[in-house]
């Protein structure tokens, strides 16, 4: 069975999990391979302990097992799954320009969202609220507005065929179904951006979804895992 290496903890305002360690979570859940979780606590983040740097060399989340076999990098560990369990497919076969648009989106939304202005407003959530930088918060809800948003809208907008970001649920999905994670927490105004917030929610219904839900406790999801 996989192990994957990860980080999340229960609030009373929510259920908070790394981010890159949820893309790997829904990976798994969309290809319904039986995995369990080793729950780090958020500090070793910080202090990266050497069992943690033995298996991650920079001492992030996430990071899986595979029969002995140490995966890290959210991005590799889905690309490495994809190869391996190859159904449901994530990323096309057979069309270079598909497999393309699928790896792009993907990236811009690792690199514009799960590295760039979520953590300034997700990273806050793991304090109590009257120890927030709000002003960090409100720079990264900027970012979203001025650049994320609007690209996504237009994508959707450009590409109306199908239900996801690429027509059929991919790759591209995985880490904007984090966003509708962070988002359900923050509850942005999403107004001016309907196509989005359309999608966001067919996003949320997704079964995978609950496995990465701020309404899932930690317990409560593992115990829906252990019965994979």
């Amino acid at each position: 069975m996989i192990v994957l290496f990860t980080t999340e903890r229960d609030y009373p305002w929510g259920t908070l999990r790394s981010t890159h360690g949820c893309k790997t979570k829904i990976v798994l859940e969309e290809k319904r391979i039986p995995y369990r979780i080793e729950n780090l606590p958020p500090g070793h983040l910080w202090k990266k302990p050497p069992e943690m740097t033995a298996r991650h060399p920079l001492g992030k989340v996430p990071y899986i097992e595979d029969d002995g076999f140490v995966v890290y990098d959210s991005t590799v560990i889905g690309e490495y799954l994809e190869d391996r369990y190859s159904w449901p497919r994530l990323i096309p076969r057979d069309d270079p320009q598909a497999r393309a648009r699928v790896r792009m989106l993907e990236q811009f939304a690792d690199e514009a969202l799960l590295v760039g202005n979520l953590p300034l407003i997700w990273m806050p959530y793991w304090s109590e609220p009257d120890k927030r930088d709000k002003a960090r918060m409100e720079k990264g809800r900027e970012g979203l507005r001025a650049r994320d948003f609007p690209y996504l809208e237009q994508v959707l907008k450009e590409h109306p065929e199908g239900e996801y970001i690429c027509g059929d649920f991919s790759m591209a999905d995985v880490p904007l179904m984090v966003l509708a994670m962070v988002l359900e927490v923050d509850q942005p105004d999403l107004q001016a951006y309907p196509r989005l917030a359309e999608y966001l929610e067919r996003l949320r219904r997704r079964p995978s979804y609950r496995a990465i839900s701020p309404r899932t406790r930690v317990a409560d999801a593992v115990s829906l895992m252990a019965a994979l």
